[in-house]
């Protein structure tokens, strides 16, 4: 739902560079919007030297604010919006829950956070749903603060019972190695890494050289297990079963911030909302072995409307390797979230201007289908470079727009292993295109009308092609209305 905005005049006076709204003389406040409008006063950021008052204060709703701050104050002078790195994250929605607000606050808005985030190596490439992280260590390291890419090494070979309600597959050392390398390549994309500026650290370094023993004497006498058993992340696997492997995990994360904290300066640990149990781990380890405060903020999950994790599309995530899924798969994936995911994924996930997100908060009906545009076009050139973008947004505008195939449109190649008696079936080319998971699924495509080739909707379910027919023109797939397929021979 999109938020209200309520205006008012700067009747106030200056103090030490700050604006102090009075509240009461806002236009069409209610009482609990004053009462959010002095939360925001105080949290004010600070106004520029030789501002005087008579600026416009808005007042923006914040959903999930971790504080009970659903308010934030932007001061608008001479044209200008001073708002600072926390108060921006507010703004976006992307804070869930924080152990100290004004102290995480401060710290955040100086420049003085040395954090880090955890990646564990359980594919060969991250996601759209890590994305969300990359971005947020990109907005803080662009504020002046120093973020600690962790590539779990280490905590991979336990696996995170979070979110699962069974065990996740052991790796072997190899693939661990191999998916490390792999996010290494990728992050080098977003962050900037080097010496003075971000760092990358995998705790395999130290996880894999503890003892046992040592272990159990310095850390395990730190960890309640009743209180462990209170987390979410193993509530939810009692009834099926929790092994007591995937029980050690908790400690695994909470040893990491510990480690971090006393070698590396990092005083503050980020992470996904479901994190939150484990990220407390660490900072109450910390406390305990050395007396000292940590922090810990959790990042908004990025769900569609129905409360669905957003980032996979059918039964498979959307990767950020363009060899897992293309440049053009990943723009259509962002083309097609439904009109009341749009907004929210483009205020999350861009780095458009805020303004220019609120003024696009007004839009409706087919202006949706811009913002939609807008929302892939700029994730497309964040992930693969604007040249990729370009080329996804044409393709995809030449495709809805009636047009011929397109080079970049995602494609299966065909062998003569594929055909049988120079024929394959179209039920056959849907699940080899990963179009369909089994061939009852795309007979039920083809049933209900969702399947078109070459711009013809397939009626029969007999329906073939010849190795001829593809060799001399390759065939374009047509799933549901936004989803193309071409299918080619080898």
């Amino acid at each position: 739902m999109p938020a209200k905005r309520v205006s008012g005049r700067c009747e106030g006076t200056r103090h030490g560079g700050e604006i102090h709204l009075r509240a009461a003389r806002l236009n069409n406040c209610s009482r609990s919007s004053r009462r959010r409008a002095l939360y925001a006063e105080r949290n004010a950021p600070e106004t520029p030297k030789g501002v005087n008052r008579g600026g416009t204060a808005v007042i923006r709703p914040l959903h999930g604010s971790p504080c009970g701050g659903f308010f934030i104050f932007m001061n608008k002078m001479k044209g200008k919006i001073t708002m600072r790195i926390y108060e921006e994250l507010v703004a976006r929605g992307l804070i869930a829950q924080v152990t100290n607000e004004p102290e995480i606050r401060e710290m955040i808005n100086s420049g003085k956070a040395t954090f880090y985030i955890g990646f564990d190596c359980t594919a060969d490439s991250l996601t759209a749903g890590h994305f969300m992280a990359l971005t947020l260590m990109k907005r803080l390291q662009m504020a002046g603060n120093k973020p600690i890419a962790l590539i779990g090494g280490g905590t991979t070979m336990i696996g995170d019972p979070s979110g699962r309600t069974d065990m996740r597959k052991m790796l072997t050392r190899e693939d661990i190695n191999h998916n490390a390398e792999c996010f290494r390549r990728q992050m080098e994309r977003f962050i900037d890494f080097g010496e003075g500026k971000a760092q990358m650290v995998n705790n395999a370094d130290w996880l894999l050289n503890l003892n046992y023993i040592e272990l159990l004497r310095e850390v395990g006498a730190c960890f309640s297990v009743n209180n462990m058993l209170r987390a979410e992340c193993y509530k939810q696997r009692m009834e099926k079963g929790l092994s007591f492997f995937e029980f050690n995990y908790m400690i695994m994360q909470s040893y990491d911030f510990y480690y971090l904290f006393k070698n590396y300066g990092c005083n503050m640990q980020f992470g996904g909302d479901d994190q939150w149990s484990n990220m407390l781990g660490g900072t109450e380890l910390i406390r305990k072995k050395l007396g000292k405060d940590a922090h810990a903020m959790t990042i908004t999950l990025l769900t569609d409307s129905q409360g669905h994790k957003m980032g996979k599309t059918a039964g498979n995530a959307v990767w950020l390797d363009p060899k897992k899924t293309s440049p053009y798969e990943f723009y259509q994936y962002w083309r097609n979230v439904a009109d009341s995911d749009v907004l929210k994924c483009i205020r999350m996930l861009t780095f458009l201007p805020l303004e220019q997100i609120d003024e696009m908060d007004k839009w409706e009906g087919s202006q949706l289908n811009k913002a939609k545009e807008i929302l892939a076009y700029e994730l497309t050139k964040l992930v693969h470079g604007e040249d990729e973008a370009n080329k996804a947004q044409d393709a995809a505008r030449a495709l809805f727009g009636g047009g011929a195939d397109s080079a970049d449109m995602p494609s299966t190649s065909l062998s003569a292993d594929d055909f049988a008696d120079g024929k394959i079936s179209v039920i056959d080319i849907l699940v080899k295109a990963g179009l369909a998971k089994s061939k009852s699924e795309a007979r039920r495509l083809i049933e209900q009308g969702g399947v078109s080739v070459n711009d013809e909707k397939v009626k029969n379910l007999d329906f073939s092609l010849s190795a001829d027919e593809i060799a001399a023109d390759p065939a374009i797939i047509k799933k549901g209305k936004k989803i193309f397929h071409k299918i080619v021979m080898a």
